[in-house]
């Protein structure tokens, strides 16, 4: 409600950001590149304040239980572990103060590895991974965190068209199984097919419906620009 941050050089990043999300939608975050996209992101996970305005979880949510994907750095993509010590460190929060993985959190971490299709790469070094496979591994360790919500930052940047197909197709599949989705993303294209919601930030700020997207004249003008429906 009213969220509103400056980056560290004093500009204007996000101005009264108006938002209600709701269980079991999909929203998807589309603007100008340096709008202020990731920092609503990490505002919205706390990681920085917001210069005003304030940030509310619903009932049932707290702030241990989100799934975050953010985007990969050349070093991130170079760590030297397994697969499965990577979606394993997914439990962290759940552990607490307890400084090892219980069978349950071992068993969750299996059933993700499963459900990502990662079993024959589960001993694998994640750096050898392909991009893909790197971005699987990811959002497994995510789904470690959450069974709520997913909130995933460029999650198919400088993938393949296929394989950024097929990974919006599992992150569509876990959005039916009832996880809200939250994705900053640079395709439109898929955001008018996948998304409930459509948030832009920019100069100016939208939060709807993909139709009432398609219609404002917010809307209408990035389409174009973008090369989008008309």
């Amino acid at each position: 409600k009213g969220v509103s941050k400056k980056y560290d050089n004093g500009v204007l990043a996000l101005k009264d950001v108006n938002i209600k999300i709701d269980k079991g939608e999909f929203v998807f975050i589309v603007g100008e590149s340096g709008a202020g996209k990731s920092t609503f992101i990490k505002t919205l996970l706390s990681f920085i304040k917001p210069l005003t305005g304030s940030i509310t979880f619903g009932e049932g949510l707290d702030r241990n239980e989100i799934g975050y994907l953010p985007q990969q750095t050349l070093v991130q993509r170079d760590f030297p572990a397994s697969v499965w010590e990577i979606v394993l460190s997914g439990c962290q929060a759940r552990c607490g103060l307890r400084p090892y993985y219980n069978s349950a959190e071992k068993a969750l971490a299996k059933r993700n590895i499963v459900k990502l299709g990662l079993e024959q790469l589960q001993e694998r070094c994640y750096r050898d991974l392909s991009g893909g496979q790197q971005q699987r591994v990811l959002l497994a360790r995510a789904l470690c965190a959450t069974q709520k919500l997913l909130i995933l930052d460029e999650p198919v940047a400088g993938l393949d068209p296929k394989v950024t197909q097929e990974l919006y197709n599992q992150i569509a599949q876990l959005n039916s199984e009832g996880i809200t989705i939250v994705m900053v993303s640079h395709d439109l294209q898929a955001a008018l097919q996948q998304a409930t919601h459509i948030l832009h930030i920019g100069q100016n700020v939208f939060f709807g419906t993909v139709q009432d997207y398609k219609t404002s004249a917010l809307g209408k003008s990035f389409l174009v620009t973008e090369g989008g429906d008309r």
